[in-house]
């Protein structure tokens, strides 16, 4: 039976998508959710609380992120189980694809009770969606270990899988793991890097690999990165 409700139920844990960049992406079953549960759990009170001003929401939050999400999980359950009704979100996107969210939702599993989810913006879904690379199937491993030695033991040991990578990564290292991917899959690898998507300045950049790193080099690594790794035998 199709889920219609546009109010939230007692009891009932939303895992709720917000924009990851344009406000219009905001659905209005995100809205209304948000609108109606008794506090909304995000990574950051402060993004979430700007947010809900903007679409004229004022909500009770509380915090739910890296740091504290083991007690706040715990703490978040048991006010459920008293009949709560709460919307998890994060700063961008579907929480617990790369942000917090999954220990809440295990902790819900475990005491049955509800969970559902209010989809949304998903950078990995829009970037695959829209690179051009094949979609037939794909390893997500979210942000690989800060260290370069871990980053390249990752891209060997995947060289020759037979489905897209996708990744995420910092401005802080794209530079470094663009020149990664080129020394140890080869100039020719196609790949997709995209950044500020949904947002004004969104780029795509999609090719052979040295190519993209080139491209790379001459725009602004501001923001957070999608890479998508195309397996070894395709062509563009």
């Amino acid at each position: 039976m199709e889920n219609t409700s546009l109010t939230a139920q007692p009891g009932h844990l939303y895992v709720v998508a917000t924009p990851i960049g344009n406000l219009s992406d905001l659905s209005d079953r995100a809205k209304a959710i948000l609108a109606s549960v008794d506090l909304v759990a995000c990574e950051d009170t402060r993004t979430t609380g700007a947010l809900l001003t903007r679409i004229g929401l004022h909500r009770e939050l509380i915090a739910y992120h890296d740091h504290n999400e083991q007690e706040a999980a715990s703490r978040l359950t048991a006010q459920l189980a008293a009949g709560k009704s709460i919307a998890l979100v994060s700063d961008a996107g579907t929480p617990a694809i790369s942000d917090p969210g999954f220990r809440i939702v295990r902790a819900c599993r475990r005491a049955r009770l509800p969970v559902t989810p209010v989809p949304g913006a998903c950078a990995l879904a829009a970037v695959l969606s829209a690179a051009g690379l094949p979609t037939n199937g794909f390893l997500f491993a979210g942000f690989l270990p800060p260290k370069s030695a871990a980053r390249i033991a990752f891209l060997s040991k995947y060289r020759d899988f037979d489905y897209t990578l996708a990744l995420y990564e910092s401005c802080h290292r794209i530079d470094k793991f663009a020149d990664e991917i080129v020394a140890t899959l080869g100039d020719a690898r196609v790949i997709a890097i995209a950044k500020e998507v949904t947002k004004l300045h969104e780029t795509f950049l999609v090719g052979p690999a040295r190519e993209v790193h080139e491209r790379l080099a001459k725009t602004s690594l501001k923001g957070e990165f999608v890479v998508l790794i195309a397996p070894a035998t395709f062509e563009l």
